[in-house]
């Protein structure tokens, strides 16, 4: 199967199936995707978008970004929410080469648990449903917020933390396009180092601090955000391959 699916102005849209789970099952292909903006769907682009039959699309920008940079086109059937994550806004300006790009991510995407929480939860009940899916994730690049409930989704199916952090990492593939568009549609903004970055590191220092802090990610997403245990049952079931029978 195809992981990365190319359009013409979209950088970083993928299939995040394939991942084995703890239980011997693997995560669905054509189930569950990730994105940077779907605004940015035209033309051949979203032809090839509606060929995928996406019954769900989850938009974790704020309202701003949305009015600013579009949302995707109206499609027949298809359920939109616009759930933003993000309560406080970054301040690169505390960034610093001592603190470190990694760190300085992993500490913003903590944020995301502790501000996001009604929207985190609403976001995960829509993934845990069978009927919603396909559903597409996604922010303004694909990365941070897509990145942080990803990593939820992908962790609640029993993936392990290597390859929720490999899948995070694969945004890198797309930083160089990402950056070199954004300059285009803002030759005078300034850019922090960080922007468009997606260091490993930053992904497994953010699950290790989750879970020193709740004592697992499941425990997070059951006692913080508290989604039942039913739901992340009926997620996994619909989300994994069969059980492969014995005998």
């Amino acid at each position: 199967m195809i992981r990365h699916i190319e359009f013409s102005n979209l950088c970083n849209f993928r299939d995040v199936g394939g991942y084995a789970a703890d239980d011997g099952r693997t995560v669905k292909w054509q189930r569950f995707y990730r994105a940077d903006s779907l605004g940015w769907l035209a033309g051949d682009d979203l032809v090839a978008f509606q060929a995928l039959r996406v019954r769900s699309v989850i938009d974790l920008r704020h309202p701003f970004e949305v009015e600013k940079a579009g949302r995707v086109p109206e499609t027949e059937g298809q359920h939109y929410q616009n759930l933003p994550i993000e309560g406080r806004r970054w301040n690169t300006s505390v960034f610093s080469e001592e603190i470190g790009i990694s760190r300085y991510l992993a500490d913003r995407y903590l944020e995301v648990t502790e501000d996001g929480v009604e929207n985190l939860r609403t976001a995960l009940e829509t993934i845990a449903r069978a009927d919603n899916a396909p559903v597409v994730v996604h922010c303004a690049a694909g990365k941070d917020r897509t990145g942080v409930l990803t990593a939820l989704v992908l962790s609640l199916a029993g993936v392990s933390e290597d390859d929720i952090v490999a899948d995070y990492a694969l945004t890198g593939l797309a930083t160089e396009r990402f950056v070199t568009d954004w300059r285009t549609r803002h030759p005078d903004a300034p850019m922090w180092p960080g922007f468009g970055l997606a260091p490993a590191e930053t992904m497994r220092l953010f699950l290790t601090d989750l879970t020193a802090r709740h004592g697992s990610i499941e425990r997070y997403v059951t006692r913080v955000l508290q989604l039942s245990p039913a739901a992340i049952a009926e997620l996994r079931r619909h989300l994994l391959t069969e059980p492969i029978s014995e005998g």
